[in-house]
């Protein structure tokens, strides 16, 4: 069923429920009206006649009105022509009025009013119009229900027609997303609501547009890297196989095919953990790690590095924390940090690693513009600007680096470094902190 066809189905429920309480409503209050009427109407009447019941004109008066007279002997005797009359006196008592006071009263459908005459008294007995009127009601209310069922329909395929045909605009679009489409946007139109889902609609569009922009240029940023050392592979080995390299000159092209193939193998690795990192079977061995002998086996490998480039390392260490990390993992991350700080800074500049509370990693390089911090970690984005005017990497080291904190509980920033390049500062957990997490997750009531 469709939404016009709900609304419109709701809109005559909830017109034929409101039809029936008003018709339930007025029909009590119209009865009960007609009926205190009536009375009123009879009451007046027996007072009228209460010095004329003897004439005959006035009997015949009141016979054609359809009011019963009934007749009370002095000695409370009750009598006339009509026996359902007589009975409805007697039940309500009317012989009380010898006693000097009026009766007025109802028994079942029948008006009583009784009053003394002489030395006796009589009663005027009619039926009240309740029958009459409630037939009429009951078609007026039937007549009332048919009318708000057909307006409530009309109002509710109208209403359930103006608020679908937005909806179908949406889908429309949404349904031309999911087949490749970019281009589409959602008219922002409607109700508060039905615009703000075509808004919502249309930024997600954008999202995915610029989401498959990057990979787009990501992949064609990795197949340039690949094709890079694949070129330099194939033809040494073609010069090997030709035997157009020999003697000497064959150590040298196997050092060549050799770190060509481990840029690939480091680009290949990184591929793969960056991909892995959302899976579920990502291994992390999670314990409390010492930073401080993390950092310092690391600064003596970089150290080493750096001094070979000419560029000047620094090991800066004022605390010692422990954290709830992967050591490996760590390691991992301070490396990626360091090679990538070590790739722009040109010799005679320094390098800092840093540990404190936090760890961090300077250099002395080249910087980053302001509008790059916020995007640094995105896949292939800062590969793409400066590929052209600076030594660049994989596209993938930053983003892998940003994955593995994130998912050891910690966080990454960049910024700007006070040796004049960029500064990428890790936030870890320590271990108390993740075990009190980790508590609440398994006792969520705690």
């Amino acid at each position: 069923m469709n939404l016009a066809a709900r609304i419109a189905l709701l809109c005559l429920g909830v017109a034929f429920v409101a039809v029936l309480v008003a018709g339930f409503v007025s029909t009590r209050l119209v009865l009960s009206t007609s009926q205190q009427v009536s009375r009123e109407i009879l009451r007046s009447q027996a007072d009228v006649v209460a010095g004329q019941i003897s004439n005959n004109r006035v009997e015949q008066v009141l016979e054609g009105q359809g009011i019963a007279i009934v007749r009370i002997s002095p000695s409370g005797e009750l009598s006339g022509a009509d026996r359902a009359a007589v009975r409805a006196a007697r039940e309500v008592g009317a012989g009380e009025v010898l006693n000097g006071s009026a009766v007025s009263r109802v028994s079942g459908r029948l008006n009583v009013e009784a009053r003394q005459s002489g030395a006796g008294g009589f009663a005027l007995v009619q039926e009240t119009e309740t029958s009459n009127t409630y037939r009429k009601l009951v078609r007026n209310v039937l007549i009332a229900l048919g009318i708000g069922l057909a307006v409530a329909c009309l109002a509710g395929l109208a209403l359930g027609t103006f608020l679908a045909r937005p909806l179908r605009r949406v889908a429309s679009v949404a349904h031309s997303m999911s087949t490749g489409r970019r281009d589409l946007r959602v008219p922002v139109s409607g109700p508060e609501e039905l615009a703000e889902v075509a808004t919502s609609v249309n930024l997600l569009a954008d999202a995915l547009q610029r989401s498959e922009s990057r990979q787009r240029d990501f992949l064609l940023s990795v197949s340039h890297e690949l094709r890079t050392p694949l070129t330099a592979v194939t033809g040494f080995a073609e010069s090997l196989a030709d035997g157009v390299v020999t003697g000497t000159q064959v150590a040298p092209v196997g050092t060549v095919i050799l770190d060509e193939a481990r840029r690939l193998d480091r680009l290949v690795t990184d591929l793969l953990d960056l991909a892995r990192l959302g899976a579920d079977d990502f291994r992390l061995d999670m314990a409390a790690v010492a930073l401080e002998p993390v950092v310092r086996s690391a600064a003596e490998v970089w150290h080493a590095r750096s001094h070979a480039r000419g560029v000047h390392f620094a090991l800066e260490v004022s605390a010692s924390p422990v954290v709830f990390a992967d050591a490996r993992r760590l390691r991992q991350v301070i490396d990626g940090l360091m090679e990538n700080a070590l790739r722009v800074t040109p010799a005679g500049h320094p390098v800092v690693l840093s540990l404190s509370s936090v760890l961090e990693v300077r250099d002395g390089g080249p910087g980053l513009a302001p509008e790059d911090y916020p995007v640094a970690f995105d896949r292939g984005v800062l590969h793409a600007r400066y590929q052209e005017s600076r030594p660049v990497g994989t596209g993938v080291g930053l983003a892998l680096v940003h994955g593995l904190v994130t998912r050891m509980g910690g966080t990454i920033k960049a910024g700007p470094a006070a040796e004049g390049g960029a500064a990428f500062t890790v936030t870890l957990p320590p271990p108390s902190d993740l075990t009190q997490q980790l508590g609440r997750e398994h006792n969520p009531a705690g």
